[in-house]
């Protein structure tokens, strides 16, 4: 993806670094590339940006897909992983964190 691009990719970018400063370039792509898709385009980047961010680290950050693998359901999965999820968010410089209630949604 291209550094510059539409006004809505640079929001998406100056949104991530004031969201989560230290996440690596690895992983901020994918996010940024997740919140431009068609099925969030319709909400505000910051929504957008911050699922685009949560279901990233909860498929590449955490057991959550290997759970689902073992039959977990999706809300016991999610349970499980979400003191992980966080702890990326914090080692990332994110001051936001996940709630069980907003995981389930």
């Amino acid at each position: 993806m291209q550094r510059g691009g539409t006004r809505r990719q640079k929001e998406m970018r100056k949104q991530l670094r004031l969201l989560a400063p230290r996440i690596p370039f690895a992983d901020s792509e994918p996010v940024i590339e997740t919140a431009l898709a068609g099925h969030l385009r319709h909400l505000p980047p910051s929504i957008a940006l911050w699922q685009a961010l949560s279901a990233h680290v909860r498929h590449e950050h955490t057991d959550y897909d290997a759970l689902l693998d073992d039959g977990y359901d999706r809300d016991a999965a999610r349970f499980f992983v979400i003191d992980d999820m966080n702890a990326v968010l914090e080692g990332w410089g994110s001051a936001r964190r996940l709630t069980a209630e907003e995981d389930a949604v």
